[in-house]
């Protein structure tokens, strides 16, 4: 009895050491998920504004700095007002589908920083609800592209938490119709609103 107690905790041991030195942090070979998701709204006298994202994406690293992957994401925004007794809503819906390449310090530890490069292409669709009014909608196609400094931290051996702030971005939308001109979009600066939050998955 003694020596099968003393074989157990034996290869307890052995578990929990194997454990232990698994390595933390990214290494040549990994593959990732991750996604941010995110709402915000804001209400001013008869105006109300709401936003809602979602954007999972696949990495793999190429390299022990370099990961590679893909994104998609979506993006619903709604602004109403009342005035009087009618109300006027506009509704845009952003789709999203794109690469991105990341370039890691100190990634085969607990904490590393990255920066990301993407490259998108967009389609965006709005639909204004004029009360009385027929709706009208119309559609916008293009591309953006992006630059975003971040940080992840490893909670665990396949778990990270991980932040970014976009620093540039630039997108071009064209509406959906011949001989319409294109509608640009950009931005430089950090900006707390552009934050984003997620959690990684290593396999």
């Amino acid at each position: 009895m003694k020596k099968l107690l003393l074989v157990g905790a034996v290869a307890l041991f052995a578990v929990m050491n194997a454990q232990d030195n698994e390595t933390v942090g990214f290494n040549k070979g990994n593959t990732f998920i991750t996604g941010a998701i995110g709402y915000a709204t804001q209400t001013q006298g008869e105006f109300k504004n709401s936003n809602f994202t979602i954007a999972p994406s696949v990495g793999y690293f190429a390299t022990p700095n370099i990961a590679l992957g893909t994104r998609i994401g979506f993006s619903n925004t709604t602004e109403s007002v009342k005035i009087a007794n009618l109300k006027l809503e506009d509704k845009s819906n952003l789709f999203t589908a794109g690469l991105f390449g990341r370039y890691y310090w100190m990634p085969a530890s607990r904490f590393s920083i990255f920066a990301e490069l993407n490259a998108n292409y967009a389609t965006q669709k709005f639909t204004e609800d004029n009360a009385s009014l027929p709706d009208t909608e119309y559609k916008l196609n293009g591309f953006s592209v992006g630059f975003a400094p971040g940080i992840s931290y490893f909670i665990s051996n396949h778990f990270a938490l991980e932040a970014s702030v976009g620093v540039f971005n630039y997108m071009n939308l064209k509406e959906d119709e011949d001989g319409a001109e294109s509608v640009e979009d950009s931005n430089i600066g950090i900006n707390l609103n552009d934050i984003s939050f997620g959690l990684i998955y290593k396999f």
